[in-house]
């Protein structure tokens, strides 16, 4: 993976040589000797923003739909709140 690097103005004056460059890695644009902005090609971009399970996908299970699940019966002794036996 290369990685550009180039001044705010070398990109306002470069940009399809540095959009060719992003397919290659990522290009750095500088301002005032600091990085600004990252260019990425969309595929990279993809990678980095690629969706993680949520709590909610992992939640319901969905490889799991078809399995047989059968909860333990709690016993109704389990909880008894005082001096309402």
């Amino acid at each position: 993976m290369a990685i550009t690097t180039v001044t705010s103005r070398e990109f306002n004056q470069n940009i399809r040589r540095l959009e060719q460059a992003s397919l290659n890695g990522p290009v750095f644009i500088t301002e005032k000797g600091q990085p600004a902005y990252v260019l990425l090609a969309i595929q990279d971009y993809e990678k980095l923003t690629k969706a993680k399970e949520s709590i909610v996908g992992l939640l319901t299970m969905p490889d799991t739909a078809d399995s047989d699940f059968e909860p333990v019966k709690l016993n109704k002794d389990l909880y008894h709140p005082e001096g309402f036996n």
